[in-house]
């Protein structure tokens, strides 16, 4: 789903890509969304001099006085004004600047509590760093030993073939206390790191897992310990050990031997204050880090728990409150598919990244997918490229012209079935929001019959099997996913006829009714369905006058609210927002007040 993502968020001028431990594929708690945004129109390089294009900026690597594993980004070419605002002078050579970058992008296009954190800028909640970054097409120098070091069959020659073809990038961040600080740049090797997770064997995935849950559990639970380690000290213990041995000892029954060596690890290089990168060892990421009385709080610590063996794992609530009678041993098939389902609804990160995607302004996204998905040979995928075309949807059509209600006129004719096709895209990622939307084109079309013909189509989807972002399982939905349509069904087809999605409108949509638009717009513009079909159902009788009608759409509007019905808890006041206007319409003003209260 990330790789999905990030092909079809790719635009002219860059690259989007989904990093850190979600965009390797673990959704632990406590993870946040990772989003690197590579431009297009910078190209760094070393000595290979790359084949000119006046549009794009060129800037080379010196690293002359600077720290493994970082360097300084200096001009070569550019004519865009705005880059060379982020650049500085020192010692009478212009440099790119990733401080004034940072910066740039802070004061440009965050202002609702988000705060500078290491290269990236992050959200008041800290479930999304999004962080700025410039690419090299090449192998660097530096990492160049890598490729001819390991003697083992891990990483195979392919993998570290395709990991050399992509280049590294480089982030906004300096090595801390440095002169040069704010000019510098780290080496980062995101999509590599990526590439060698996902050649992981499930015993070396679960060494890693359970190594972060330790330490985002119990040792930086510990205020003296908080923050020394981070996930990336982790992940490079295991890529080394991952490389001294043979893959044949990364088995289930050897995962206890295998944590423990990873552990045993972290232990010695907390001791020795050394912690090598891996694909540039003269970087020691310890060095002036894990030294003096921190280094030794932190180690006995670590002894500490290393007493205990791998029972340490236990500190972790996560572990230690495992309920094991939930599961059947052998683990059958129907059980790991219902944790798969029941992990798509609850994870925050999952629903987070698929929200950004729907609202990201490039327009040709849709066409992209369109082309990825007839491409595609591989059914699955075609799934995948499909639900992310959907949820694009009905984004992509708000931003399309509507003039008024629905004319014979050709040129209008045109547009509108334009705008139709565009919105019944929009029906393959869920059950009832889709259909929800092209509603609400009727009714903004004033075709309000036709309208209210797809609000009862879409109200007799909503059953109580249905699933929505949040939903703890029933065993009204255990029952209902072992049903055998679905036993053989994958988490995507799943989707489509199970889960329904919030209402969601754009700054400017032309889709939202007028009378939503006058009270909502700037407050919020995610919507509950099934409060949101009431709703829509209640104007549309409202404005042919059915009262009778009118009354029953707004009393099953109050009692869905009321029952918390396919609602979930954290969006209940947007519901009584619906609610607080169509008692307004209504003439109960007084009820209208208490709603909105």
């Amino acid at each position: 789903m990330n790789m999905m993502r990030d092909n079809l968020s790719n635009e002219k001028l860059k690259t989007v890509i989904t990093s850190g431990s979600f965009g390797e594929g673990l959704d632990m708690r406590g993870s946040d969304l990772d989003i690197m945004q590579v431009s297009k129109s910078i190209e760094v390089t070393e000595d290979v001099k790359p084949i000119f294009d006046p549009c794009m900026t060129y800037l080379f690597m010196d690293t002359d006085d600077v720290k493994p594993g970082y360097s300084l980004l200096r001009l070569q070419y550019s004519r865009s004004q705005s880059l060379l605002e982020h650049c500085e002078e020192h010692n009478g050579k212009t440099y790119f600047s990733g401080a004034l970058c940072k910066q740039n992008a802070f004061s440009v296009g965050f202002k609702n509590g988000e705060t500078i954190h290491g290269p990236c800028i992050s959200d008041p909640n800290g479930v999304l760093d999004l962080a700025f970054s410039v690419h090299c097409k090449t192998w660097i120098s530096s990492a160049v030993q890598w490729l001819t070091r390991s003697s083992s069959s891990w990483p195979s020659h392919n993998v570290k073939h395709s990991i050399m073809n992509h280049g590294v990038c480089f982030v906004p961040i300096g090595v801390k206390g440095s002169p040069k600080e704010d000019l510098e740049w780290r080496v980062s090797f995101s999509v590599a790191e990526k590439l060698l997770i996902y050649t992981f064997t499930h015993t070396q995935l679960l060494c890693y897992g359970l190594l972060k849950i330790i330490l985002k559990d119990v040792i930086a639970k510990d205020y003296q310990c908080k923050d020394l380690l981070c996930s990336y000290f982790l992940k490079t213990i295991i890529f080394w050990i991952s490389e001294e041995l043979p893959l044949s000892v990364w088995k289930p029954n050897n995962l206890i031997h295998c944590f423990m060596r990873c552990f045993n690890r972290l232990v010695y290089c907390v001791e020795y204050s050394v912690c090598l990168h891996y694909f540039i060892p003269e970087n020691n990421m310890f060095e002036n880090k894990i030294e003096g009385r921190i280094r030794d709080v932190l180690l006995q610590k670590l002894n500490t728990l290393h007493s205990y063996g791998w029972r340490c794992i236990l500190f972790s609530d996560q572990i230690s409150n495992f309920d094991v009678s939930m599961w059947n041993f052998p683990i059958e098939p129907f059980t790991l598919y219902v944790n798969d389902v029941n992990k798509i609804v609850q994870s925050g990160i999952l629903y987070c990244a698929n929200s950004s995607f729907k609202t990201y302004p490039d327009l040709n996204i849709f066409n992209t997918g369109v082309k990825h998905n007839i491409s595609c040979h591989q059914f699955s995928l075609k799934h995948l490229y499909a639900y992310y075309i959907s949820q694009r949807g009905s984004r992509q059509a708000q931003c399309l012209p509507l003039d008024g209600a629905f004319i014979n006129n050709k040129y209008k004719y045109k547009q509108y079935k334009s705008y139709l096709s565009t919105l019944l895209t929009n029906v393959f990622h869920d059950a009832v929001s889709g259909w929800l939307m092209v509603a609400s084109l009727f009714y903004k079309t004033k075709q309000y019959r036709e309208a209210l013909h797809i609000i009862r189509y879409s109200l007799s989807k909503c059953t109580p099997d249905k699933l929505y972002k949040g939903l703890t399982l029933t065993d009204i939905h255990y029952q209902s996913l072992k049903l055998l349509p679905f036993i053989k069904k994958n988490v995507v087809y799943l989707l489509k006829i199970m889960f329904i999605d919030l209402i969601g409108f754009n700054v400017n949509s032309t889709l939202i009714p007028d009378e939503l638009e006058m009270e909502v717009r700037g407050i919020t513009d995610l919507f509950p369905a099934i409060a949101y079909a009431y709703f829509l159902s209640f104007l549309c009788h409202y404005h042919i006058n059915n009262v009778r009608q009118c009354q029953d759409s707004l009393e099953g509007l109050e009692l869905v609210i009321a029952e918390s019905y396919l609602i979930p808890n954290w969006n209940t006041k947007d519901a009584y927002i619906l609610l607080g206007i169509a008692l307004e319409l209504h003439g109960d003003k007084e009820s209208a007040q208490q709603a909105f209260l």
